[in-house]
């Protein structure tokens, strides 16, 4: 562990960007040839959470760590360092959306909005996306590891109840 967290430094990430997220110790028994079970040592799983601030970074850290002996990478988040001003955009168009498709509803039933009764805001859920074991990431070889980042869309959902005349 000791090697990937000084590969994780090396790629330019402040320690105080890496968390320890879970450190297990459990015990290996061999139950060969029908006998009692023989305690044949342990089997440590030390998981560290990293946030690379810099995406420029991210191949680096990935390749790094791999190389220094990290045997798994079971997941990759992106987010925004600071997500208020998207979600406040986020939300004045979902309820602009709202009320446009309120007032078409409304029209078409002869009626008038009049106000607004509750809003109730939720944030859709998605899926982790799944990222491949180091296993299959390290039969690339000595080829960097490209990450894409793509767009990040920030959602909100908004039920809206509107007074009708």
């Amino acid at each position: 562990m000791d090697a990937i967290l000084a590969a994780v430094e090396a790629a330019g990430v402040a320690r105080s960007d890496v968390r320890t997220a879970m450190l297990s110790v459990q015990p290996r028994y061999d139950y060969r040839d029908g006998r009692a079970p023989a305690l044949t040592g342990y089997e440590i799983a030390d998981i560290v959470e990293v946030t690379v601030r810099d995406l420029g970074t991210l191949g680096s850290v990935v390749d790094g760590t791999l190389g220094a002996g990290a045997t798994s990478m079971d997941g990759l988040t992106f987010r925004l360092a600071d997500p208020a001003p998207a979600e406040r955009e986020a939300r004045v168009r979902a309820m602009a959306e709202a009320r446009a498709r309120a007032d078409v509803l409304a029209g078409s039933a002869g009626l008038t909005i009049d106000g607004v009764i509750e809003v109730v805001e939720g944030t859709p859920a998605r899926p982790p996306i799944p990222f491949p074991k180091a296993e299959r990431m390290a039969m690339a070889g000595d080829v960097a590891t490209p990450i894409e980042a793509g767009e990040l869309e920030v959602a909100v959902s908004v039920t809206v109840t509107y007074r009708t005349r």
